[in-house]
């Protein structure tokens, strides 16, 4: 019986994991081209949370239909975000830009709240579900994990195919050399910032397909400590890896709840939490580039 029950939160874990994967992404590549850290990385993904549950109590359309109107949302504070104060600390000292970061979670947190209130929300969208051994699947969740390798899929064609990829690739590797290319590096910055926030709010509209309750303006604090475990596990700077970690995280997270379950008098999802930290010491630890590093 323990044994079916975890390989059924494993395959939970899983579809969950690439969710996480794709929500890590936005956050590796900003540090991956501005080595800026986003510590405001789940208020971002909490706006997307939101608009998946406005447009779908308010006007009727689907979580799916809602992700692209994230992403050019996400686009959108990302370019607001990059020219109002992270381009002027590019330069500064690393803590400046943190807590740039910090503030503007806070001020996503507060006008969240101010809009729709603190209570916690959630919406009910059902697709039906398909029966397999050990666990029962809502298709609504395997759109979300479509959704979520969909994008993995579309972001490495665009850095690998097109000539805008390759020329923030070039900017990655030699910025000072881009420049004499004639490559605008600030033009550069700017997108990548605004793509991995793109990324992230059309996450969080991927994340309720999968958790479609809960959603309150303070929900990011802890996709954002899980978004760091799984950045570390996959490499910081790859967003590829990211995905693969996020796979990784998530069975790790589904598995481990099953296990702890069993010991008495313990709350697992506290544990699973610890564990979460845990990891990431052992990581650092032993290879602080992470386990899907790629150069």
């Amino acid at each position: 019986m323990i044994t079916e029950q975890l390989i059924g939160n494993l395959i939970q874990g899983l579809i969950l994991g690439g969710i996480y994967g794709m929500a890590t992404m936005g956050l590796s590549l900003i540090f991956g081209v501005l080595r800026v850290v986003n510590v405001g990385h789940g208020q971002f993904i909490m706006v997307g949370a939101f608009m998946a549950l406005w447009m779908f109590n308010s006007l009727g359309v689907v979580p799916v239909i809602a992700i692209p109107f994230a992403f050019l949302l996400g686009m959108l504070l990302g370019f607001i975000f990059y020219y109002s104060c992270i381009k002027r600390l590019l330069k500064g000292p690393e803590l400046a830009s943190l807590l740039a970061t910090f503030s503007v979670g806070i001020i996503l947190e507060e006008t969240i709240k101010l809009i729709f209130g603190s209570e916690f929300r959630g919406y009910n969208w059902a697709l039906g579900k398909i029966t397999i051994p050990f666990t029962v699947l809502p298709y609504t969740k395997l759109v979300a994990l479509s959704g979520s390798i969909i994008v993995a899929v579309l972001l490495y064609l665009w850095f690998n195919r097109t000539r805008a990829g390759t020329a923030l690739r070039s900017v990655v590797e030699d910025s000072e050399g881009a420049r004499v290319c004639g490559i605008n590096v600030d033009w550069q910055y700017a997108l990548s910032f605004s793509l991995g926030i793109g990324l992230t709010v059309a996450s969080g509209v991927m994340l309720t397909m999968f958790i479609p309750v809960g959603i309150n303006p303070y929900m990011g604090g802890q996709y954002t400590l899980k978004a760091f475990v799984i950045a570390v596990l996959g490499g910081l700077s790859s967003p590829y890896g990211a995905f693969f970690g996020g796979l990784v995280f998530g069975l790790v997270e589904n598995g481990s709840y099953t296990l702890l379950a069993l010991i008495p008098h313990v709350e697992p999802f506290a544990l699973t939490r610890f564990l979460s930290f845990v990891m990431l010491l052992v990581i650092l630890l032993i290879r602080p580039t992470g386990l899907f590093r790629t150069r």
